[in-house]
């Protein structure tokens, strides 16, 4: 089975205060069929997971108030099933590092494109179960 038809059973969460990055990301996920929410905010964000289980979480580590750092810390004991991706035009080796013990389980540097969000996916998908 192919990625995007397995996308189409998860619900995915983008947390980015870059409106260009949410309306980019949800038009590509909304056209193929997939369940899309995106926030501006790490505070949005946990509200969202307040509300619904999400299967994958993407956030940026720069953002208003908390970080995406600290919003996954925040999240890893409660989401431990999600797949998590940190992306961030801010990093370093220590960021990287930092995002691995924050829960995080991939790490993509901006500028990205949609390709580097489905090969970290299907890489992700393919190691663990869901």
């Amino acid at each position: 089975m192919d990625l995007l038809t397995r996308l189409r059973t998860k619900k995915i969460l983008l947390v980015d205060d870059d409106e260009w990055i949410r309306d980019s990301m949800g038009a590509f996920f909304d056209s193929e069929g997939c369940f899309f929410k995106a926030v501006e905010s790490a505070e949005a964000g946990i509200d969202a997971l307040r509300e619904k289980q999400y299967d994958i979480i993407i956030a940026d580590y720069r953002l208003p108030g908390m970080d995406g750092l600290a919003f996954f810390d925040r999240i890893r004991r409660s989401h431990t099933a999600s797949l998590k991706i940190l992306i961030t035009a801010h990093g370093d080796r220590t960021l990287a590092e930092r995002s691995a013990a924050a829960g995080v389980d991939d790490y993509i540097a901006k500028p990205f494109q949609m390709q580097d969000i489905e090969t970290s996916l299907t890489r992700l998908m393919n190691g663990r179960s869901k």
